[in-house]
């Protein structure tokens, strides 16, 4: 009827309970005030919103963020090469290691970063023992650069050194390229901290015997779609952060036979027995098919698109397409999860590593409601949360990636374009999967969880971009 009381509710449901059960009609509206109500946050917001636009009368930051988004959906990431890190950065001097995150010295780093410094120093034989190589960094002698400036995405401590072998992926659409170290399995490895022979013998396996293969094999198939892999992937369970299973057995069905016929027959067992053994393996292949994918948003004009996210194990930093590579820092956070038996947050470092570009490309914490089985293994809870992961990240996305469909979703796109005025207005944080390295180096992993950059730093970000477009205006 007409006159028949209809009820709306804004932001509060305390009211909605009370009608229902007076069979009063009612809608709840789900409402909160735009940056957690700051005056200031949201006086910027309004102006980049209403008053940053074109002659035209279009916004400028939805054209650059559409524009942004565009090219990395259009973005064809393909593994090319297996090369010497010492001979394809030009950057990568003697006597120079690349860590993960944004910038730091050797002075400040974390437990597990500086035992990876310790642990790729013995590697390149600068040093023959531990303590000689401690006094090797503390002297100065050795100097450190993020990863970030070379093109190279690196998990955890991300420590790279001349000698290691890196996988090289080209986005075929640009020309551009990216690269990753080759995953060293689990256990006590390099990336947290471990530095122990077994660590160092390892590495220098797969510098004289899987690289090489590797390398060959790639070359001999004219390279490889780690697209594909990703979107079969996606399909079968992996959200590509935590959990690579599915990729990294389609990768080895991939590569098999080309290594079969490329491999040294005194070594095939080996390498097969290693490539099987590791469901890690695609990560570092998914890392760098992200960033050679996110560098193709990066420096558009207004465009306030996320195209990195990366921590030390001491600051988390980002940085905005339209900032270009000016790094934004704030302290790192505790992941929040589960641990192994025995640890607990006493026990963890700061989260670390460059993984996060996942998240900036719609895969990890964005694609959690196609691995329900990761969100148990983190602590985030049943397949209702996972699904509530990936759905709450649309609302801080510029779009979707029809390529990586989500079979839970009802086969929609993994939300993709961290959209840094979506996050401040709505509050939402970008979720990250990541694994949790003890604090002293050498222990390992102890834990899986989930972080989140802090507020604090998504709000430096969004000043720095409204001062910049101010200045354009």
């Amino acid at each position: 009827m007409a006159n028949e009381l209809q009820v709306v509710t804004i932001g509060l449901d305390d009211f909605t309970p009370a009608l229902r059960e007076r069979d009063v009609p009612c809608l709840n509206v789900l409402w909160k005030p735009p940056a957690q109500g700051d005056p200031e946050l949201t006086d910027i917001l309004f102006r980049l919103t209403v008053f940053d636009r074109d002659a035209d009368g279009r916004s400028r930051i939805n054209a650059a963020n559409r524009k942004a988004l565009a090219a990395v959906l259009a973005s064809r990431p393909v593994l090319r090469r297996v090369v010497r890190a010492g001979d394809a950065l030009p950057g990568l001097r003697d006597r120079m290691l690349l860590h993960a995150g944004p910038p730091l010295r050797t002075v400040e780093a974390c437990g597990p970063m500086r035992g990876a410094m310790v642990g790729a120093v013995l590697y390149e034989g600068w040093a023959a023992t531990e303590p000689e190589a401690e006094a090797l960094l503390d002297s100065g002698r050795v100097t450190v650069s993020p990863t970030y400036g070379h093109g190279v995405a690196a998990p955890m401590a991300g420590v790279v050194s001349p000698s290691m072998p890196l996988f090289q992926v080209e986005n075929t659409t640009t020309g551009g390229v990216a690269y990753s170290p080759i995953n060293e399995g689990i256990g006590h490895v390099l990336r947290f901290g471990a530095n122990n022979p077994p660590v160092i013998k390892r590495l220098a396996w797969i510098e004289e015997i899987l690289a090489p293969a590797m390398d060959r094999a790639v070359t001999a198939l004219g390279g490889i779609s780690l697209g594909d892999i990703i979107a079969q992937a996606v399909l079968m369970g992996d959200e590509l952060h935590q959990r690579n299973v599915a990729a990294s057995l389609f990768f080895h069905k991939r590569i098999a036979a080309a290594l079969a016929e490329q491999a040294d027959s005194d070594h095939l067992a080996d390498i097969v027995r290693f490539l099987a053994g590791n469901e890690q393996f695609f990560l570092n292949l998914a890392m760098a098919a992200a960033r050679v994918c996110m560098d193709s948003a990066r420096n558009i004009p207004h465009s306030s698109l996320v195209t990195s996210m990366s921590r030390n194990g001491t600051d988390f930093g980002l940085t905005v397409s339209a900032l270009g590579d000016t790094w934004l820092t704030a302290p790192s956070l505790l992941p929040r999860g589960l641990y192994f038996p025995g640890y607990s947050e006493d026990d963890a470092n700061p989260d670390m590593g460059d993984s996060a570009i996942m998240e900036c490309y719609g895969l990890g914490g964005f694609a959690m409601a196609a691995a329900p089985l990761v969100a148990r293994f983190l602590g985030a809870g049943d397949l209702r949360e996972a699904l509530q992961f990936s759905l709450d990240m649309a609302h801080i996305t510029v779009g979707t990636n029809p390529d990586y469909p989500i079979p839970t979703l009802d086969f929609s796109g993994t939300p993709t374009g961290i959209d840094l005025l979506k996050v401040v207005a709505t509050g939402i944080a970008p979720v990250i999967n990541s694994g949790v390295a003890h604090k002293r180096a050498g222990m390992g992993q102890v834990g899986a969880g989930l972080t989140t950059p802090p507020m604090e730093l998504m709000t430096k970000a969004l000043r720095l971009f409204h001062s910049k477009e101010l200045g354009q205006t």
